[in-house]
C-alpha cells in the first residue's frame, strides 16, 4: 500500500482527478487491498486533503484531467495562455496559468484570444506550470465592443460606437465604471445590467489607445479586428539574433543586374527582374526573364516563434499612416529587403519565353544576389519615355528597354488568355504630418505596373507548376467562376441595357471582357463594371486547386511576396524541398490537411486585413470631410438596397449613404433587376452607375460615416406604375419625405459585403 504522502503525490501528478480503480492498477494493488485503499482515501477526505466527487478523487487546488478554461492572453513565446472556468481564489489562491498546446491537425476551429476551449491536461505541471492540449474550441470570443469614451465633468461619461452598425446608440458610463480612462480614448467596454429607461450602462474593460496620439484612425481598426500589431518578445529575439546569409550552398548572381521596381514610398524590397533576349536560334525573338524573391524561408525557419507568429499574422496589414508587418521588420526591412548594392539570398526563376510571349520552360535556383538599384514605377517609367535621371540613365540600354521587350513579348500571350480586365480606379490617400488627410489621387496606370505584374504571374504559376510536378504539397491562390445564381441575376440586368450575356451556364473571363469593351467610353461602363466585379466570387487559399477564374488560369500560387504574405512562404519552402536547397524547406511530416487548415487560416486574415484597411480609409475621409457639411458634391451610385442608396464622391471616392426615406415624398421599391430603387408613383429611377450631385449632411469621423442628400433627380420610368414624371406639386430633390424607417419591404440596413466599387482595386498590384 502507498503511504498516504505517496497518494497525494500520485494524485496531483495525474491531473489531479483520478478514480479508486485507476489507482489501485497503478500500485498492483489486488481485490483484498482495495477496501484498505477506500479506508486511507476516507481518512484523506476526512482530513480535507482530498475531495470525492462522482467515485472521483480529486486534490483541492490541483487541475483535472480535462479542464473548461478561457484564453485569456500570451506568453512571450507568443503561445496561449489559459486560466480554468471554475476555480475558487478564495479557498485555492489564484488561477494558475495553463499553456495551450494547439494539436497540428484538429477539426473545427483553431483557438483564438478570448475563445472557451475544452483542455486535456498533461500529468502535472511541466517546468512549473500546467500544460493542456486543445480537445475542441467551445465557443468562440464575440467580437469587442469598442468605443470612444467621452469623460463627463460630473464623472463617468458616454461611449461613443466605432462601428457604422451601432452609430446612434451611444451608451452611458456611471461613475468609478471609467477604469482611469480619459477622454478621446480607445476603449473596450461590457455591457452591465440595463435599466428601463435611459441609454445602456457600460464598464470599461481595456484602454486601448488615445485617439489624440498620432496614428489613432488605424489603432481602431487594429483593436476592432483584433490585429495582432505587437510582436513577442521571443520573435524579436530571433529576429535581432539573426545573421546575413552567406553564399554557401548557392549560386552566385551578384554580377546579373537585377532591379527592383515598387512604389516610391516602399520600405521592403522582395522581388527584383531581369530580362535579356534568348540567343538561342530555336527561339527567335524569345526572351530570358529572371525574378528574383527575397529568401525569406532561410530566416523563419519552420516551427519558430518567428513562424507561429508569421502564420498568426496571415500577412502584412497596409494602412496610409502605417503598416502592421507580418515579420519584424529586422527581417522585413532589413536582412531580407532586395536593398541597391548589398548582398541578399533569394530564390529565383528563370524562364524562357517564346516569340509569341509564352513561357516554354523555367528552372529555379537559390542564389546570392546583388540589386543594380531601387527604381519606384514612374522613374522607370519616365526613362523609357525619354527622361532618364542619373539613376535610370545608366541602366537605360542593357536593364530598362530589355525588360520593356520582353513585357510587350509576354503581353501577346497574357492578351490571347484574355483575364478578366475590369476598369477599377484604385484611389491612394496622402497623409500631412500630423497624419491628416492632405489630399486623395488618382496614381497613373502605367506600363511599369503592368510590366511587373505580369512577370509577377509567370513566376507564380511557375511555382505552381513545378511543386505540382515534383509532389510537393502546397496552397494554391485559387478563384472559383461566379455562382449560377449570380449569373442569372447578371444576365437578367444586362438586358435591361440591352446587352446580352451567353445563357451557357459556364462562362469565361473573355465573356466578360467582350461586354466590358462593348460599353468601355460610355455612361454605363462604371455600372457595368461594377456589376461585373459584384458577380465575381472571391479569391482564396486552398489546398486543393481549383484553378484562378479572374486570372483564366488552370494553376496559380503566390510566391512572389513572402516578406508580407504566410503563402508565399510556404510555396518557397516546397521549392526548397522540391530541389533539395537545403535543410530549411517544408517538413517531410507536412500533411495536406495541415496545409488546408493553414489555407483556411490565412484566407481569413486576408480579408481581415481588407476590412481593416478599408474601414481606414473611410475614418480618414470622414475626418477629412466633417467641416465641409451642407458642401455639395459630384458622386456616381455605387450600390442601391432596401434601404437607401451608396454614393461615391467623384473627386475622394468616399463612400457614403442616403436614406431611402429621403429621396423625396415618393415611396421607393428596391428593384433587384435594374439595381435601382424606383418611385411608386413617378416611376423615378436611381440605379447604380448613375451620376448624381449630393449635400452633405452627417459625418460621424470615428465610425467612417457620411449621409448625403440626393439633389439630382433621376430617370423616369413609362408604364406600369410608375409615370412619365413626377405628379405636379410633388416635391424634388432636398425634401425629407417618404415613410420613415426606409420602405415597406424592413428596415434600414448596412451594405452589402462587396458592395464598396473599388475593393479588388485596394488590394494592390500583388493581392490578384
Amino acid at each position: 500500500m502507498p503511504s498516504k504522502a505517496e497518494l497525494l503525490a500520485f494524485i496531483a501528478a495525474r491531473g489531479g482527478d483520478i478514480g479508486k480503480r485507476d489507482i489501485a492498477r497503478a500500485f498492483g494493488l489486488g481485490a483484498d487491498q482495495k477496501l484498505e485503499l477506500k479506508a486511507l482515501l476516507q481518512e484523506l477526505d476526512a482530513d480535507g486533503a482530498v475531495d470525492r466527487r462522482r467515485r472521483k478523487v480529486h486534490v483541492p487546488g490541483a487541475l483535472p484531467g480535462v479542464v473548461l478554461a478561457d484564453i485569456t492572453s500570451r506568453d512571450a513565446d507568443g503561445e496561449f495562455i489559459a486560466v480554468p472556468v471554475e476555480w475558487n481564489e478564495e479557498e485555492h489562491g489564484e488561477a494558475p496559468r495553463i499553456l495551450v498546446q494547439v494539436p497540428r491537425r484538429t477539426r473545427g476551429p483553431a483557438p483564438g484570444l478570448s475563445d472557451r476551449v475544452l483542455l486535456r491536461m498533461a500529468d502535472g505541471p511541466q517546468d512549473g506550470r500546467y500544460v493542456g492540449r486543445v480537445i475542441k474550441v467551445l465557443e468562440k470570443a464575440r467580437r469587442q465592443q469598442l468605443g470612444i469614451y467621452r469623460a463627463a465633468p460630473q464623472g463617468g461619461g458616454r461611449i461613443i460606437p466605432i462601428d457604422k452598425k451601432n452609430l446612434g446608440r451611444e451608451l452611458q458610463v456611471p461613475p468609478g465604471a471609467e477604469q482611469d480612462a480619459a477622454d478621446g480614448d480607445l476603449v473596450s467596454v461590457e455591457l452591465m445590467r440595463q435599466r428601463v429607461f435611459g441609454l445602456p450602462t457600460a464598464r470599461v474593460k481595456e484602454k486601448l489607445g488615445s485617439l489624440s496620439s498620432e496614428k489613432a484612425i488605424s489603432l481602431v481598426a487594429i483593436h476592432a479586428h483584433g490585429i495582432p500589431h505587437v510582436f513577442p518578445q521571443n520573435a524579436l529575439a530571433e529576429a535581432d539574433k539573426a545573421k546575413p546569409v552567406k553564399a554557401a550552398g548557392r549560386e552566385d548572381w551578384r554580377g546579373v543586374p537585377l532591379v527592383t521596381i515598387d512604389p516610391p514610398d516602399a520600405k521592403d524590397h522582395d522581388d527584383a527582374v531581369h530580362a535579356v533576349r534568348d540567343e538561342d536560334p530555336a527561339n527567335p525573338g524569345g526572351f530570358i526573364v529572371t525574378v528574383a524573391i527575397a529568401d525569406v524561408a532561410a530566416y523563419v525557419t519552420p516551427g519558430s516563434a518567428l513562424d507561429r507568429e508569421a502564420v498568426l499574422r496571415g500577412n502584412s496589414v497596409y494602412f496610409p499612416d502605417r503598416v502592421v508587418p507580418m515579420l519584424p521588420e529586422r527581417i522585413s526591412n532589413d536582412l531580407c529587403s532586395l536593398r541597391p548594392l548589398e548582398d541578399r539570398p533569394a530564390l529565383a526563376v528563370r524562364m524562357v519565353i517564346g516569340g509569341d510571349g509564352r513561357k516554354k520552360s523555367h528552372t529555379f535556383h537559390r542564389i546570392l544576389m546583388r540589386s543594380a538599384a531601387k527604381l519606384a514605377y514612374a522613374q522607370a517609367q519616365a526613362a523609357m519615355d525619354g527622361q532618364p535621371d542619373e539613376t535610370t540613365s545608366p541602366l537605360l540600354a542593357d536593364v530598362l528597354r530589355p525588360l520593356y521587350a520582353a513585357y510587350a513579348c509576354v503581353k501577346k500571350a497574357r492578351d490571347a488568355r484574355q483575364p478578366l480586365d475590369l476598369n477599377l480606379p484604385e484611389r491612394k490617400i496622402l497623409l500631412k504630418p500630423d497624419g491628416t488627410v492632405d489630399k486623395v489621387i488618382v496614381p497613373a496606370r502605367l506600363d511599369a505596373h503592368r510590366l511587373i505584374e505580369e512577370f509577377m504571374i509567370l513566376a507564380n504559376v511557375a511555382a505552381a507548376e513545378t511543386l505540382e510536378a515534383k509532389r510537393t504539397p502546397l496552397v494554391y491562390r485559387v478563384h472559383d467562376g461566379p455562382t449560377l445564381e449570380k449569373l442569372a441575376n447578371l444576365r437578367t440586368f444586362l438586358l435591361t441595357i440591352d446587352i446580352k450575356l451567353p445563357k451557357s451556364d459556364t462562362v469565361r473571363p473573355s465573356n466578360f471582357n467582350r461586354i466590358l469593351e462593348e460599353v468601355d467610353g460610355t455612361d454605363v461602363a462604371p455600372l457595368v463594371n461594377q456589376v461585373i466585379l459584384r458577380s465575381q466570387s472571391q479569391a482564396e487559399y486552398a489546398s486543393d486547386n481549383y484553378g484562378h477564374f479572374g486570372l483564366n488560369l488552370r494553376r496559380y500560387a503566390h510566391f512572389t511576396s513572402p516578406i508580407r504574405r504566410y503563402a508565399d512562404l510556404i510555396v518557397h519552402r516546397g521549392l526548397v524541398r522540391a530541389h533539395g536547397f537545403g535543410k530549411d524547406g517544408l517538413s517531410e511530416e507536412t500533411m495536406p490537411d495541415e496545409l488546408a487548415e493553414i489555407a483556411a487560416a490565412i484566407s481569413v486574415t486576408e480579408r481581415r486585413a481588407m476590412a481593416a484597411e478599408r474601414e481606414t480609409v473611410d475614418r480618414l475621409i470622414a475626418h477629412h470631410l466633417a467641416d465641409q457639411i451642407g458642401a455639395t458634391f459630384g458622386a456616381r451610385i455605387s450600390g442601391a438596397t432596401r434601404a437607401g442608396l451608396f454614393v461615391a464622391l467623384d473627386e475622394t471616392g468616399a463612400d457614403g449613404f442616403i436614406p431611402a426615406s429621403t429621396l423625396g415624398a415618393d415611396y421607393y421599391r428596391f428593384d433587384e433587376t435594374r439595381q435601382a430603387l424606383v418611385g411608386d408613383r413617378t416611376g423615378e429611377m436611381h440605379r447604380i452607375g448613375d451620376r448624381v450631385e449630393v449635400k452633405l449632411v452627417e459625418a460621424a469621423p470615428v465610425a467612417g460615416a457620411l449621409r448625403f442628400e440626393l439633389l439630382s433627380e433621376g430617370a423616369y420610368l413609362g408604364g406600369g406604375r410608375g409615370k412619365s414624371r413626377p405628379p405636379r406639386g410633388m416635391p424634388k430633390r432636398g425634401k425629407f419625405g417618404g415613410r420613415p424607417g426606409g420602405t415597406s419591404e424592413g428596415p434600414p440596413r448596412g451594405p452589402r459585403e462587396g458592395s464598396r466599387p473599388a475593393k479588388a482595386a485596394r488590394k494592390g498590384r500583388r493581392q490578384t
